[in-house]
């Protein structure tokens, strides 16, 4: 009635014969240009190797409105990059009362997105229905009160249909 599905909510979408194309690159540069990070350096990792963040107690705070802004943002795009949302949901715990590490690691995001910009999630067109499911956790991973965060996702075929990333609901005495 309407014709092919173009554009959803944020979402670019492109059919074709090999399957469906789902963006969300006008969305991230939107972003980019309302927080002002469309202008400088990129970075090819969501994360320092070996950065832990923590609450940072003695840290200079920030303006809670745009860190949360942010945050919000980006929690809106893991509908396109399912791989940002434990990274985000780190950052999204500090909400209350941020820091300047904390905003920096979220520019750090920004940064990367800017630099995988052209990312796309491909749901080809197939017989594979082999359903898969893959798990992981950080024994002890919070340094600010030991929980652990497990995260899973499952597979239909080779795409993405489930994720998740939860931390765990209290702390576990294992030694007795």
């Amino acid at each position: 009635m309407m014709g092919e599905l173009n554009f959803f909510l944020g979402l670019q979408i492109k059919q074709c014969q090999e399957g469906i194309y789902i963006s969300q690159s006008k969305y991230t540069k939107e972003l980019l240009n309302k927080f002002g990070i469309e202008e400088g350096r990129t970075v090819s990792t969501l994360m320092a190797p070996n950065v832990k963040i923590d609450k940072d107690e003695k840290g200079k705070s920030v303006d809670e409105s745009k860190y949360r802004c942010m945050i919000g943002s980006l929690l809106y795009l893991t509908t396109s990059r399912p791989y940002i949302l434990h990274v985000v949901c780190l950052c999204a715990c500090f909400q209350s009362n941020p820091k300047e590490s904390h905003m920096s690691a979220v520019k750090r995001i920004f940064r990367y997105l800017k630099d995988t910009i052209q990312y796309i999630l491909f749901y080809p067109k197939n017989d594979n229905f082999s359903l898969k499911g893959y798990s992981d956790s950080d024994y002890s991973g919070n340094i600010d009160d030991r929980k652990s965060t497990s995260r899973s996702c499952q597979f239909l075929g080779d795409c993405l249909v489930y994720w998740f990333s939860k931390k765990q609901n209290c702390v576990l005495n294992c030694f007795g």
